[in-house]
């Protein structure tokens, strides 16, 4: 059943006096993928920012599974139920990727300082744990890379890991911040599956830079230039309109 997980009201941030988002509002619902695309600069990312508690705000509103969360924190926001990914892939190289995954599972239970090294050993004593993380990897269709070490994995099965670690939070909503950046034609493929799979069970935002991936995943599509919003609505609304093609698209879109 569709519900809003995540809403934001006019939200701003300025940079002395650069309003990199300009009261932008946005409605993350489950089971639909909200795309937001616009050309480098136009506050995308510092959006995904301002969501995530990465980057206070100067000004609106965030309300995230009923609660507002405006000022809080990236941890507290995390445990409230929002998960995300960056556009540099975070993951443990060293680690494998089942050790990856059990180290984010892992940090749901933790009620002592971060410590790697340290969480590997006692995450096999936690059953939640262990079920938190076998569920995220099967999710994320690594079953058979969990012995591999992360570092030596494909660019695209990283991108499929740093996921398979946010999930392991068991996040209801997923930011993503250009999931599909420098993969080749198959691994986008199968990050598309990935994403499409995904969504029935969670609000997803969307940045992303391959346009043929957007088309083919948005249920909404929002627009920014210049850290303001130009248009929103259906991906077939938006594509026809005249003024994001002329911002954006291009005619030939």
């Amino acid at each position: 059943m569709s519900e809003v997980l995540l809403s934001a009201t006019r939200l701003t941030k300025r940079f002395g006096g650069l309003a990199a988002v300009n009261e932008v509002s946005v409605d993350l619902w489950r089971d639909r993928i909200h795309a937001v695309i616009g050309p480098n600069g136009a506050g995308k990312s510092t959006l995904t920012n301002l969501l995530s508690g990465d980057l206070p705000t100067t000004s609106g509103q965030i309300t995230l599974a009923g609660r507002d969360v405006t000022g809080w924190s990236p941890e507290r926001i995390s445990r409230q139920g929002l998960g995300r990914s960056y556009q540099k892939t975070n993951i443990f190289a060293p680690f494998t990727v089942w050790e990856n995954v059990r180290l984010a599972a892992q940090s749901r239970d933790a009620q002592q300082p971060w410590n790697p090294l340290r969480w590997l050993q006692i995450a096999g004593k936690s059953a939640t744990a262990l079920a938190r993380a076998t569920r995220a990897i099967e999710l994320a269709g690594l079953e058979s890379r969990r012995n591999v070490i992360a570092g030596a994995s494909s660019h695209g099965e990283q991108r499929q890991l740093e996921i398979a670690m946010t999930l392991a939070t068991e996040p209801q909503v997923l930011l993503l911040d250009e999931p599909l950046a420098g993969m080749g034609v198959a691994e986008a493929e199968r990050m598309v599956e990935l994403l499409l799979k995904l969504k029935k069970d969670h609000a997803m935002l969307l940045v992303e830079h391959d346009m043929d991936a957007i088309f083919a995943l948005a249920d909404h599509l929002t627009v920014m230039v210049n850290g303001q919003v130009i248009a929103s609505g259906s991906p077939a609304a938006v594509r026809a309109d005249r003024g994001v093609q002329a911002a954006y698209l291009g005619e030939e879109h």
